[in-house]
């Protein structure tokens, strides 16, 4: 009786101790609730609901149930293409800012419930997700275009209408492993009351990671946020939204030299972030009645391995039409894109190789408007896809430095295009500038061209060699563009 007794305090003692130890603390490596974050690495973002058959991207709450109704939904097909293209996790959009509830949440009845269509979506993809071997995760709005009580004059209200939904969420549907809340803006950070939330999650589901999207902010106290590509800096920037177990800012890409460290009344915590993407070329999250492009496999292959490197992680978004299937084009993509980086369960995430380019010394032939701080050449090779170079002819040069010890076999390199936006007001449309350039090598006293092409460049121009070059300088020779072209990064890669 006594070892019993023992082994129920002891049992009791580990279970206290480990729930508590996934709650964020302050701390310079990650917690255990991150580590299994950074391990599952990649996953399949879905937005399906009310706006899939509006047409909307942010429809405001007055969207009629009825306008919900797939004619042929499979949830699990969502989940087996999730599985086939290598995604270790489904991040699905339960709640979006319109409100309406992809379960039947006994709080609402702006939900499937009431819809033509009633099957539980959230159900059928946990489901789906325990059969496939994928982890399951949720994204939450915050705000709720719908929802009386969340323009009430008590906010409390709403807030006990949020947690009774994150409560069927986090009780009905087994292990959940993230929480992605959006929406925070329209409302001051301590109106949402997360510690509260937080800590209500975690007491449901102990190792569940929580983020809010634009989780840091330049000052404590301000709503200036903090764009990824200024998180270079350890321990200088601090805390909207706390607690939070990752940051989130979407669609923003971190810096090659992304810091984890961030602080929150003075002490610092350990952050990593996640990436969101678009499968479409147009950028747009709910999916549209028209049949839109995709990515290049390149550009997509590239962007992989820059999100999924130096401890961040990634989603994808492939979002469902208006039959509640994944569009067979949209599938092939994201599977050969699998295909391409060929991921191994079990196994860590393919890599890309050595960046021998990164923040080499690099001159150009002009630069825009004679802006070097804005538009200089070293912003070619800084690591970040958010600062660029810009020529201020149309007829350019770039030219980097390189350790000619070093070899390399790829060259991959991001363009700045002109973008025109949709009538969504979300959706983008990208142009090219660069229509006529080829790659240059220093050789033997001169220069050697190693690469030609009047094809556009691309949004991300991919180039392999059949095998390795060194060289002490490497140039990009602009021979025709229809704009002063643009380069975020000029990467030089040893793979």
């Amino acid at each position: 009786m006594k070892a019993h007794k023992f082994i129920f305090f002891f049992t009791l003692l580990f279970a206290t101790v480990c729930t508590y130890a996934q709650e964020i603390t302050p701390s310079d490596t990650p917690n255990e609730t991150q580590k299994a974050m950074l391990k599952r690495g990649y996953g399949m973002f879905i937005h399906f609901g009310v706006n899939t058959f509006s047409g909307d991207e942010w429809s405001d709450g007055t969207v009629p149930v009825s306008a919900y109704n797939p004619t042929r939904l499979d949830c699990d097909q969502w989940v087996r293409v999730a599985r086939d293209a290598g995604f270790r996790y489904v991040l699905l959009i339960t709640k979006h800012h319109d409100g309406f509830c992809l379960w039947d949440s006994k709080y609402t009845d702006y939900d499937v419930a009431s819809s033509p269509v009633k099957t539980d979506v959230v159900g059928e993809v946990s489901k789906a997700c325990k059969k496939y071997g994928l982890q399951f995760a949720i994204y939450y709005s915050l705000w709720d275009r719908h929802e009386p009580l969340y323009k009430g004059k008590d906010f409390g209200k709403y807030i006990d209408y949020m947690q009774n939904q994150l409560t069927e969420l986090l009780t009905h549907y087994g292990p959940v492993q993230e929480i992605w809340f959006d929406g925070g803006w329209d409302k001051k950070p301590e109106e949402w009351q997360l510690p509260r939330i937080y800590s209500h999650i975690k007491k449901l589901q102990p190792t569940c990671a929580v983020g809010v999207n634009h989780t840091i902010v330049l000052k404590e106290g301000e709503r200036k946020f903090a764009l990824p590509d200024s998180m270079i800096v350890d321990n200088k920037y601090t805390f909207q939204y706390f607690p939070s177990d990752f940051r989130l800012w979407d669609p923003k890409i971190a810096h090659k030299a992304d810091k984890k460290q961030y602080l929150h009344q003075g002490k610092s915590y350990y952050l990593p972030f996640e990436h969101t993407l678009c499968l479409s070329k147009a950028w747009n999250w709910f999916q549209k009645s028209s049949i839109m492009p995709v990515r290049d496999l390149d550009e997509l292959e590239e962007l992989f391995y820059w999100c999924t490197d130096n401890d961040n992680t990634l989603v994808v978004n492939i979002p469902p039409d208006q039959t509640g299937r994944i569009r067979e084009h949209e599938a092939n993509t994201i599977i050969g894109l699998n295909k391409r980086l060929g991921i191994k369960k079990g196994k860590p995430l393919p890599r890309n190789g050595k960046f021998i380019s990164l923040n080499s010394n690099v001159t150009a032939s002009s630069t825009y408007g004679n802006d070097e701080d804005k538009y200089g050449a070293q912003f070619a090779t800084d690591g970040g896809i958010q600062t660029r170079w810009a020529a201020a002819d149309t007829v350019a040069t770039l030219s980097l430095t390189l350790d000619e010890k070093e070899p390399f076999n790829k060259i991959s390199i991001f363009e700045y295009c002109d973008v025109k936006n949709g009538a969504d007001g979300f959706s983008n449309y990208r142009t090219n500038r660069i229509k006529d350039y080829q790659i240059e090598i220093w050789k033997d006293g001169e220069w050697e061209t190693i690469y030609r092409s009047d094809v556009p460049m691309g949004d991300c121009k991919v180039i392999h060699f059949p095998y390795s070059y060194r060289t002490s300088q490497i140039r990009l020779n602009i021979l025709k563009a229809s704009a002063p072209p643009s380069i975020y990064e000029f990467n030089v890669i040893y793979k």
